[in-house]
């Protein structure tokens, strides 16, 4: 896996994501925020959505950035409300919309040393389900 080091636009995603937690946070229902950059600059927040059919905050940032037509995704974040220093990688279903809506993405995560960098998501997700299309 290839890892990329972060520039400082990366650090402007990580505190745009950490400013929705922030703005939204609300114990046992909003416990993560999100940001997702498109290639033209636009950032796009969300935060997770707790309950029986619950959604990731990359989901509701995804949508929230399709629903203003946004497309052509760069980088992608997720920040916990536990641990503000730490970059949460996504789990297994946002891997798959993310390799769906956004081939190509960088995520940013930490490493082993929790250290930031960034990845591709194809990386993160190797022999992701497509359709015959693709």
């Amino acid at each position: 896996m290839t890892l990329y080091e972060l520039e400082q636009e990366d650090f402007e995603l990580i505190e745009a994501a950490r400013a929705q937690l922030k703005k939204c946070y609300w114990a046992d229902h909003h416990t993560v925020g999100c940001a997702i950059r498109c290639r033209d600059g636009r950032i796009f927040t969300g935060v997770n959505v707790d309950g029986i059919h619950g959604s990731c905050a990359e989901f509701v940032a995804m949508g929230r950035a399709k629903a203003e037509g946004a497309a052509d995704f760069q980088t992608i974040v997720a920040v916990h409300e536990d641990a503000p220093n730490k970059l949460y990688a996504p789990c297994g279903n946002c891997r798959q919309m993310l390799v769906e809506y956004a081939p190509g993405i960088r995520v940013i995560l930490n490493d082993d040393s929790l250290r930031p960098v960034k990845a591709a998501i194809e990386d993160l997700l190797p022999f992701a389900w497509k359709t015959a299309e693709d």
